[in-house]
């Protein structure tokens, strides 16, 4: 594909992004950025919800790894369709009940001041370096295909890919954000079934063939049962995807942000319920397109490289000749179908972030119940702006020591950041006991560091045991533990 039509496509892309900008920011205020005014259709909210959770890194990374891990990943899937019911009807209306704007006010109402700003910490330390790291994911692609055909440094792709987020998302916000998101949401999913469509033909399959043909296919295996020590064993998959569900989804200020924007809890609720029963279908179609991209790299000989699983799919989708045989690409509809759905998944997931980590610094940390509306905008801008910077650095950075596929980056850093999250907020709904406030942030920083010498330990020195993502909730139990030590009272002394 040439690069003049990819950058037209580009360009196109975001005018329309910044024209939804323009129309959803009309009259807003700096609380309507956080807000919505509590009247986001619930159904608008679900479908961006989608492309939210979905990001660039599903959009890639469960399609490239097929190959190795089958569809192992919707074992994950199940498990986190069960944490979504907890999420619904333990979390939300525990947010409605509060009228919470930043979910983590609940720690303070529970435990004290400490527990409130070391959670928000934590969701800040998480989300950032997370969306970060699927914001790569999109660069890296605009990258290869697009920039460095141009002589443009991959910093600068960076840069230019950043201030696009920044520019239609500074004045409207979440409000801006849904609607963004739902648009971006579905270019995603056309992309997706497109890329689909167009495989199978390739393949010369009929339609009424293509699920049979994928199903006897050697990639669709789903259930692993019988090696508790590997990392597709289901059952670690299974409880693992539960607790990231209620961590990455329950307990993310960025989700549940767009859920709050709903008028009351009966609104979200159907927006959660539909949420959870599309986001079972629309995995199941990722992993059938790894499915396809594989069959059809088996079928004609392709020369791709299986072990850079992150560059399977766009190689074979822009048709890179120099990691193709001739056969190569699978045409200009599936390119522009593919990099409008990169593009949208990983965009949806990036400005969704930086909107929610803007409205956590400054609720959480800069008090802004108590300023007036100038001094709102002021502080909301720079802290939009500082946000933006550094997902630009931790870019950079993660380009040069990364040599992991994207989407086990992602769920190790969930596992490590969310994990004391996830224990807090465990501690505070099902006991009813106090705990050492002053503490949790020391709390916070042992759980991790526990953690991670646990699992070095028995998988690296022992290696009797292959972790796969069930570290969140060692991580949790650790950080439970500790929360369990009571707060030791000072004797009086002569001068009391």
């Amino acid at each position: 594909m040439e690069t003049s039509h990819i950058a037209i496509i580009l360009v196109t892309y975001f005018l329309i992004l910044i024209g939804v900008s323009y129309f959803t920011s009309k009259n807003a205020n700096t609380d309507d950025f956080f807000t919505a005014k509590r009247q986001s259709p619930w159904y608008l909210v679900a479908f961006g919800m989608i492309g939210t959770s979905i990001s660039g890194v599903t959009f890639i990374s469960v399609p490239g790894k097929v190959a190795i891990a089958q569809f192992s990943y919707f074992q994950l899937i199940l498990g986190q369709f069960l944490g979504l019911m907890v999420v619904i009807y333990i979390l939300l209306p525990l947010y409605y009940r509060l009228n919470l704007i930043s979910i983590y006010t609940y720690l303070e109402k529970r435990f004290g001041f400490y527990s409130y700003k070391t959670g928000s910490m934590l969701f800040i330390l998480s989300r950032t370096l997370g969306a970060s790291i699927r914001l790569y994911l999109a660069a890296m692609v605009l990258q290869d295909n697009i920039f460095s055909k141009m002589g443009v440094p991959f910093w600068a792709t960076v840069l230019i890919t950043i201030s696009l987020i920044w520019v239609y998302t500074i004045r409207g916000g979440i409000k801006t954000i849904i609607w963004t998101d739902s648009l971006q949401t579905f270019f995603l999913i056309t992309a997706l079934i497109v890329s689909i469509v167009y495989i199978a033909k390739s393949l010369h399959w009929p339609a009424e063939q293509i699920v049979s043909n994928i199903y006897h296919s050697s990639y669709s295996k789903i259930f692993f049962f019988d090696d508790a020590t590997s990392g597709k064993y289901f059952w670690k998959n299974f409880i693992s995807g539960m607790f990231l569900a209620i961590a990455m989804i329950g307990l993310d200020q960025d989700l549940m942000q767009k859920n709050l924007t709903c008028k009351d809890y009966s609104e979200a609720r159907k927006n959660m319920q539909v949420f959870s029963f599309i986001m079972l279908f629309i995995n199941i179609l990722f992993l059938s397109l790894g499915a396809l991209i594989h069959i059809y790299i088996d079928t004609f000989h392709l020369t791709v490289a299986l072990d850079a699983t992150d560059k399977v799919y766009p190689t074979l989708a822009l048709g890179d000749p120099n990691a193709l045989n001739k056969v190569g690409s699978l045409g200009a509809v599936t390119a522009i179908c593919f990099l409008l759905g990169i593009t949208a998944s990983s965009y949806a997931s990036s400005d969704s972030a930086l909107a929610s980590l803007t409205t956590a610094f400054c609720i959480d940390f800069l008090n802004f119940k108590n300023k007036t509306e100038e001094v709102k905008k002021t502080h909301k801008m720079w802290t939009h702006l500082g946000f933006s910077v550094l997902f630009f650095i931790i870019i950079i950075i993660f380009r040069e020591v990364s040599n992991k596929a994207v989407i086990d980056a992602v769920f190790t850093i969930a596992a490590y950041t969310y994990g004391p999250l996830l224990g807090l907020f465990a501690f505070g709904i099902l006991t009813k006991r106090k705990t050492n406030d002053k503490l949790i942030p020391f709390f916070a920083i042992l759980s991790p560091l526990l953690t991670y010498g646990f699992y070095y330990y028995i998988e690296k020195v022992t290696g009797v045991y292959k972790f796969s993502f069930e570290l969140l909730l060692i991580n949790a139990i650790i950080m439970m533990a500790f929360m369990f030590i009571p707060q030791v009272k000072r004797s009086p002394s002569i001068i009391d």
